[in-house]
């Protein structure tokens, strides 16, 4: 396991990420001052985003379903807890977009290679505590969202 989204889990059977990217940013406002440099004020933690970049191999590596189970869940509008393989929380997380280029075709058109990009952007604010709420309520709400898709 690489890596869990809710009660998806990244890794060779499913989606395997060959790079994780993530961007912090701080706000800092600017304000002009007549004679002298802007005055500059720190106005707090800005956005949190994660970009997985993958090759998606039918047959070797994952499944193309896989990107429909994380479209299911983008559908939802929800956020998910997002868990490293090592156990690291990183907090509660959205899936922003999903793109996705097919690849080196079989005869019938079947795809033989998917690259992939999943964007996810943080929205708990830091707030960890908060975790255990979603996650009681995430499982229902995954069941629901995935339908006849597991």
């Amino acid at each position: 396991m690489m890596m869990t989204l809710g009660m998806f889990v990244f890794g060779l059977p499913t989606l395997a990420y060959q790079e994780l990217q993530r961007t912090t940013e701080w706000r800092h406002a600017s304000t002009s001052r007549i004679g002298t440099n802007p005055a500059s004020q720190f106005l707090g933690r800005g956005e949190d985003t994660i970009t997985l970049p993958g090759t998606l191999l039918p047959g070797l590596v994952g499944s193309p379903l896989s990107l429909d189970v994380l479209r299911k869940m983008a559908d939802t509008g929800k956020a998910w807890p997002l868990i490293g393989g090592t156990g690291r929380i990183y907090g509660t997380w959205v899936i922003t977009s999903i793109s996705e280029t097919q690849q080196v075709f079989f005869e019938d058109g079947t795809p033989r290679r998917y690259e992939f990009t999943i964007s996810l952007k943080r929205i708990d604010d830091g707030r960890i505590d908060m975790l255990g709420s979603v996650i009681g309520a995430g499982g229902g709400i995954l069941r629901g969202a995935l339908g006849g898709l597991l």
